[in-house]
């Protein structure tokens, strides 16, 4: 079998379905629905992420205990994560015990009992969660950054929710948010394994099909509102902390890709980023230095991040513009071009390598796009892009009158 080939199927309910065959002792099964943050409303900020808390703590038939036991009994493990747009339960095991994967799934995420006790106890534990998250600048700036891009919208509410909102949940919340939310039309079963397809789509079917077809009822309200804004804050922290950037408008897959490029080239993963190389290694400001392109389903992110002594604060935001106009004004070398295409393509190669990260990122694709490309036809697509092509999106997107920016500054 072609190590690339994505099979696909739809359940009568409407579930789809995608499965790739890989040579490995362990299987990798997914349940992907498609809402999030994003989809709750007024009182309910958080309660996406506390039903995925939920979930785990036990069914009709399963106590909590039983659920976590049930694929760590044999070595296999159980997962889920929340963000703005999708929430997404994994499970990875030895293919001989795939079934319990399918099982498991199905059981917790349609039959979940939410007794009163369990909500109020996992109120106690996404409080702490919240706790530490306020407890941390580095990551508590990321939550508030995106509150002030999207101000108003639901982009900008917190995964977490707020200690008042989480203390509201009830048992009928809860029910209200998956009654509205969760549709079949709008969830994806991903496997990476070595258990064949034709076996996949009859554990898929004998769990899932006996969910009745469902299909999500409303738009999501999309973004449109991309002031700029600027605040400072003072925060109990050693160092100080900045991000600048900006909400996008949503990009075809040609800017898209070009900006996941730009990004690489900018502050991406690498050490030999432009920002990397003129701020830590040239001027030994910072230890932490990164740039991020987040693109969402009708809209996008893009932010630079750094934490350093307050003294040299206003030296690497300066040193920051400073990079990003270079990449507005300066044309990449072919021989520059080149080397980004290589980086960038032997990153997404490493990425998929991991069966794991596949199953994630296959069951996402299929969710939003319907299709999922093969790496080889990303691969050609990165090679297509120019240094125009890379100019005029620095041209749109680093333009310094529409970035915004929030600074954490020591108390």
């Amino acid at each position: 079998m072609d190590k690339e080939t994505y099979n696909y199927h739809i359940l009568s309910n409407g579930i789809r379905v995608i499965h790739k065959q890989v040579n490995t002792p362990i299987s990798h099964v997914g349940f992907i629905v498609n809402t999030g943050t994003r989809d709750e409303i007024e009182n309910e900020n958080g309660i996406a992420h506390f039903i995925e808390h939920l979930i785990f703590k036990g069914t009709q038939k399963r106590s909590t205990y039983q659920v976590l036991s049930y694929l760590e009994n044999v070595g296999g493990d159980l997962n889920a994560y929340t963000t703005k747009e999708e929430t997404f339960f994994y499970a990875s095991i030895i293919n001989t015990y795939i079934e319990r994967a399918f099982e498991l799934l199905s059981d917790i995420v349609f039959h979940s009992s939410f007794h009163k006790e369990d909500i109020e106890t996992e109120k106690d534990v996404v409080i702490e969660e919240i706790k530490s998250y306020k407890d941390n600048p580095s990551e508590l700036i990321f939550d508030e950054f995106e509150n002030i891009l999207f101000d108003g919208h639901p982009l900008g509410t917190n995964i977490l929710g707020t200690n008042r909102s989480v203390k509201s949940f009830t048992k009928q919340k809860i029910k209200n948010f998956i009654q509205r939310n969760y549709h079949t039309n709008q969830m994806v079963i991903s496997i990476v394994g070595n258990v064949n397809f034709k076996k996949c789509v009859r554990l898929s079917q004998k769990y899932f099909e006996i969910i009745t077809q469902t299909n999500r009822p409303y738009q999501r309200q999309n973004f449109t509102d991309f002031a700029v804004r600027h605040q400072v804050k003072k925060q109990r922290s050693i160092q100080a902390h900045a991000l600048i950037g900006r909400a996008l408008p949503h990009f075809n897959e040609k800017k898209n890709q070009t900006a996941v490029l730009l990004n690489n080239i900018l502050g991406g993963p690498g050490l030999n980023t432009r920002l990397n190389l003129a701020i830590r290694e040239k001027n030994g400001y910072v230890y932490t230095i990164e740039s991020i392109y987040s693109p969402l389903s009708d809209a996008g992110l893009f932010s630079v991040y750094t934490a350093s002594d307050s003294k040299n604060l206003d030296k690497i935001i300066e040193l920051i513009h400073k990079e990003m106009q270079k990449l507005r004004t300066q044309k990449l070398g072919s021989l520059q071009l080149h080397r980004a295409h290589l980086q960038l393509i032997g990153q997404i190669y490493i990425f998929h390598e991991s069966n794991l990260n596949e199953m994630l990122s296959i069951g996402k694709n299929h969710l939003i796009y319907k299709d999922v490309e093969k790496i080889t036809q990303i691969v050609e697509k990165i090679k297509s892009i120019t240094s125009s092509d890379l100019l005029e999106l620095a041209n749109e997107i680093f333009d310094k009158d529409y970035l915004s920016s929030l600074i954490y500054k020591n108390k």
